[in-house]
């Protein structure tokens, strides 16, 4: 009994003994775990220490690329917002638009006094009854700048100049004076044309010249649009279009100088027509008279 419990005892000694490094080590484990996270908690986190970019502001980036437009888009905004080269380009074509509406009121005044002095002058001019009365119908004041009275006082000139120098008129230099009035009335009929058509060579280039000045402006300022939305960075269509709206501005004013002029110019060379054709009658009603009072001795 006495040998049992001594070896107990020494049972139980060597048991303690085994397990005192096992707890002696136990805590470490801890310490260990503590020391590695002391690291790993002084290091930074890389999401931590770096900040993430900053979205753009669609409103800043808008600006950049149409020229800083805010509120509504009108088209004084966008003529205020263009470039420099865009902005002359709509200039002149306003311009060019403003100088065809002149044109047309001038020249509608024109030809209304002409063609109410031409009558004028036919009636009288038909109450002639002699060279002397046909000549002195045409040097009136009243008739002063007609072209059919200056076509008809170059003709009668003719003939009074013929009489002066003694020439038979009536006799055989009779041919010889009709065709020395025709010529005359020829010389004044050429300046008719160039007196009449004033203006036409302006409207017919803005007419033709106005679309393409126009569409200069547009790709001017649509490749200053793509520059803004390549350094942008953006193809939102709300950014980008403000900057290609002012660029289109500039064809649709071409097309508003343009349209117009092509009109006026086509009215005005058939009224330029009209009156060239009323010209031609009326220089063949000249000369048939000049030859009639000729035939008779007037």
């Amino acid at each position: 009994m006495h040998k049992t419990n001594i070896l107990l005892a020494l049972a139980g000694a060597a048991v303690l003994m085994a397990s005192s490094p096992a707890l002696a080590q136990a805590p470490a484990a801890p310490a260990l775990d503590a020391a590695a996270a002391a690291p790993a908690a002084a290091t930074p986190a890389p999401a931590a220490e770096t900040a993430a970019p900053a979205e753009a502001d669609p409103q800043s980036v808008g600006e950049a690329v149409s020229g800083g437009h805010s509120g509504n888009i009108t088209p004084i905004s966008m003529f205020m917002d263009s470039g420099l080269v865009v902005k002359v380009v709509m200039i002149g074509l306003l311009l060019a638009s403003i100088f065809s509406w002149t044109l047309l009121i001038i020249k509608l005044i024109e030809f209304g006094g002409l063609n109410s002095k031409t009558d004028r002058f036919l009636e009288s001019f038909r109450q002639a009854r002699t060279i002397a009365d046909m000549r002195k119908v045409a040097t009136s004041d009243e008739f002063d700048g007609n072209p059919l009275a200056d076509m008809a006082a170059a003709a009668t000139e003719e003939v009074e100049l013929a009489r002066q120098a003694g020439l038979s008129v009536t006799g055989e230099h009779r041919d010889t004076t009709i065709l020395r009035a025709q010529t005359a009335v020829a010389a004044v009929q050429s300046g008719l044309a160039g007196r009449l058509s004033g203006g036409q060579q302006f409207l017919a280039s803005t007419g033709s010249t106005g679309p393409f000045v126009g569409l200069f402006g547009t790709v001017y300022g649509i490749m200053n649009s793509f520059i803004g939305i390549a350094q942008s960075n953006t193809t939102n269509l709300a950014v980008v279009a403000p900057g290609i709206a002012e660029a289109l501005l500039a064809t649709g004013i071409g097309l508003f100088a343009a349209i117009p002029a092509v009109v006026f110019y086509n009215y005005f060379n058939t009224r330029i027509a009209a009156y060239g054709t009323r010209s031609d009658g009326f220089n063949a009603e000249l000369l048939n008279g000049i030859s009639r009072q000729l035939d008779k001795g007037a």
